[in-house]
């Protein structure tokens, strides 16, 4: 183990050493299924892209992989063929609309938590080829704090929890946030308040759940946006088209599209240029002690 963790904080000092264009991880993950976490993931990436910032998705819902069908694709590879080294991580990535890059989690994913040491060096290189490549990098997570879920929140720059009114939902996304801060990690969470039927609404779940954060945990969850119940959405999950795609000008597509832009234009994290892919990198290695 020690020999895999000096192999990973050597990557770590070859990136601060060869800085590069800013590259940011973000986890997108929620409490309970159903929610819409990943047609948020691929909706919100897409506006991203049609911002001008090169962004890749990487689909990490173990068991429930579904990026590639909302996008109506059928990649020939995914990332079970990176973990048995049939492929290197260029040769995974795929183009989708708007030529939005993403990763198929694929059966493989199921495999990522039983891998060998040289295995899991192999993995960190390989994600360490992402460094200056994209803008951002989204994970898109499985629902609920599985273990492996649990690593990727915390090796991410931030977290998007994503939510909906329903009290279920509400109870659960306060959950995943109280559990991962319970288990004594950092991290820079936000809210998103999917399917409000207006403006209030959204932003009454958004501050229970900050409410109950700052009262319980003493930690500010800030609210990224909402977006708006729309039944464009379903529609487009049966054309598996992207709705931002297929329907351009609905109430959802101008939710995520002011969602992005505020994204975009807030305060970035203080980690630049390497910065992220190296803080992913430094993470990884303590979670394998």
């Amino acid at each position: 183990m020690s020999d895999q963790a000096q192999r990973l904080r050597n990557l770590v000092r070859n990136q601060a050493e060869s800085p590069m264009r800013n590259t940011r991880i973000i986890t997108v993950t929620s409490g309970k299924g159903g929610v819409g976490k990943s047609n948020f993931t691929l909706n919100f990436a897409l506006c991203l892209q049609k911002l001008g910032y090169k962004t890749l998705v990487f689909d990490a819902d173990i068991g429930l992989a579904n990026i590639d069908l909302l996008m109506g694709a059928s990649p020939a590879y995914s990332l079970y063929h990176l973990l048995k080294r049939e492929k290197g991580i260029r040769d995974i990535i795929y183009k989708g609309y708007h030529d939005l890059e993403f990763i198929a989690g694929g059966s493989g994913f199921n495999d990522l938590m039983r891998l060998t040491e040289e295995e899991i060096d192999y993995f960190a290189e390989q994600v360490n080829e992402l460094n200056g490549y994209v803008d951002f990098i989204i994970f898109d997570t499985g629902a609920g704090l599985s273990k492996e879920t649990l690593k990727f929140i915390i090796a991410a720059t931030e977290t998007i929890v994503v939510t909906t009114p329903e009290p279920t939902a509400i109870t659960d996304a306060y959950a995943i946030i109280k559990m991962v801060t319970s288990l004594g990690h950092e991290v820079k969470f936000r809210l998103v308040v999917n399917r409000v039927t207006e403006a209030h609404e959204g932003k009454q779940t958004a501050d229970k759940i900050s409410y109950v954060a700052k009262q319980f945990l003493n930690l500010d969850i800030p609210t990224l946006g909402f977006v708006e119940d729309d039944s464009s959405v379903s529609k487009a999950v049966k054309k598996q088209v992207p709705f931002t795609i297929a329907f351009p000008n609905s109430p959802a597509s101008k939710s995520i599209e002011r969602l992005a832009a505020q994204f975009v234009t807030g305060s970035a994290p203080s980690e630049t240029s390497s910065g992220a892919v190296r803080s992913f990198l430094n993470k990884m290695i303590k979670l394998l002690k």
